[in-house]
């Protein structure tokens, strides 16, 4: 593929203060939570990983409006025995600034399985798909995307290695899961799209 996008611009409160996550290269990233409200006033937690230097020189200690440019990424990891897919937004910039909320995703790349089309008891159209975003060294984030009413009907149309272009917004949803050991509260992370297109079509 000779063009992939993976763009998200964030603009909310600081949710949570940075604690290291890991070091690569001699470089150390920290991870922190991001609050941003929709306009119905849901907020959305979602969390930012950002190398150490993107935060030097800011007062976090009480709080602040922060603006986050980045990518969407997907990170595999095994907890408990049990593979589990981790959504996170990697910071390639950060600005202390006021203003109103920024949740904006584009992504581009293939389908990575056949989409998943169903309707809610209110009868609302809705597609599950997931997403294969190229990135460097022959890698690929692998995100959820789920679509609505006609934007639904005509993804719902297409196959696995099919290009995609999204733009919406990156959500966060608490969802109870059954295990073993009883029930277990979780948050999943999807891009919700508003609008989505075959790269592919003509049209």
């Amino acid at each position: 593929m000779e063009h992939s996008t993976n763009i998200i611009s964030l603009r909310g409160e600081l949710a949570a203060l940075p604690e290291f996550s890991h070091e690569n290269h001699g470089r150390r990233f920290y991870r922190f939570t991001l609050g941003v409200p929709r306009l119905s006033g849901t907020v959305d937690y979602l969390p930012i990983v950002a190398e150490e230097r993107l935060l030097n020189g800011f007062d976090l200690s009480g709080g602040q409006m922060l603006a986050v440019t980045g990518q969407v990424r997907s990170h595999n990891v095994r907890i408990d025995g049990i593979r589990r897919l981790l959504i996170f937004v990697f910071a390639l910039d950060i600005v202390a600034e006021d203003g109103e909320p920024i949740n904006e995703v584009t992504l581009e790349g293939p389908l990575c399985r056949e989409p998943t089309y169903r309707r809610t008891p209110l009868g609302r159209e809705i597609c599950d798909v997931m997403l294969a975003v190229p990135r460097s060294f022959h890698r690929a984030d692998y995100l959820p995307c789920i679509l609505w009413g006609r934007t639904a009907q005509e993804i719902a149309t297409c196959h696995t290695r099919e290009q995609i272009h999204i733009c919406g917004r990156l959500q966060s949803r608490n969802y109870t899961k059954l295990t073993e050991n009883g029930p277990e509260e979780r948050t999943a992370y999807e891009i919700s799209a508003l609008n989505a297109y075959l790269l592919d079509d003509p049209e």
